[in-house]
């Protein structure tokens, strides 16, 4: 058992090796030939390039070992006729998968919370905004708007519902929302759609649609396997842009409040 997993992780690295090297030639390149400087702290870069290397090694490895069946397995359990209470065979009623809307909505956002990328995101929008927009609150809205996305995304996989107009409405609704929501937090809510498809959420979205297209009657894993990324990097552009929102307008309100209670008594 032990043997093959590593003869696989031994084949993970040298494939990594060869996607890796263009990345470090164009890297060396440059420094080598166009700022014409040797590579400061050779040795300590090698090291840690090798650890990069070996780090996504283990990372891409437990990957197709360990969040893909899961994703994939989760899916199939939470749709079996028998879970469901339902004939096989049969399509049931898009009611019946209320169980696969909920474990969606939990596990979008779950791993979004968890996102090392989206993470980064928000401690430096905290930093450079002063503290006014808050890491853990950016991380909250993101995450609700993956959730969400997961939940419509596999509601639409169940209905056979066609993908662009889901993608219509959610991007009117963005555009929409861009005209109105404060100029700082614009860029960052389109960011935020960009770092929710990352190194944790990616695998299991993908799984879990792949899963769910696989074992719903009817729906083909090509046609309607895959959109739920598509999806997770548009509902947190609606969630985050409408946080700022609700905050500028709950700031407001304040501020009516405190004049309104400074008027009284004067």
């Amino acid at each position: 058992m032990i043997a093959p997993l590593a003869l696989d992780l031994g084949r993970a690295f040298v494939s990594l090796l060869f996607d890796v090297a263009p990345i470090v030639g164009v890297l060396l390149g440059f420094q080598v030939f166009v700022m014409r400087k040797p590579v400061p702290h050779l040795p300590r870069v090698l090291v840690g390039l090798f650890l990069v290397v070996l780090g996504l090694a283990f990372f891409l490895f437990g990957l197709e070992t360990a969040l893909f069946p899961l994703g994939r397995s989760m899916a199939l359990q939470l749709t079996d006729p028998d879970f469901l209470g339902l004939t096989r065979g049969i399509a049931a009623h898009w009611s019946a998968y209320y169980w696969v809307y909920l474990f969606a909505f939990a596990i979008g956002f779950a791993t979004t919370i968890a996102e090392p990328a989206l993470i980064a995101v928000a401690l430096k929008a905290s930093e450079v905004s002063g503290g006014s927009v808050g890491a853990f609150g950016l991380r909250l809205a993101v995450a609700l708007g993956v959730a969400l996305s997961l939940a419509v995304g596999t509601f639409r996989i169940v209905t056979g519902t066609p993908l662009y107009l889901y993608m219509i409405v959610g991007y009117v609704i963005v555009v929409v929302q861009t005209m109105f929501a404060p100029r700082m937090v614009v860029p960052l809510a389109y960011d935020s759609g960009g770092v929710t498809t990352s190194t944790v959420t990616v695998p299991l979205v993908a799984a879990l649609g792949l899963g769910l297209a696989t074992s719903v009657p009817g729906r083909s894993p090509l046609l309607d396997g895959f959109g739920l990324i598509a999806l997770a990097s548009l509902f947190p552009m609606i969630t985050v842009m409408g946080y700022a929102q609700i905050s500028q307008w709950h700031a407001r309100r304040g501020r009516l409040a405190a004049r309104s209670a400074a008027g009284e008594d004067a």
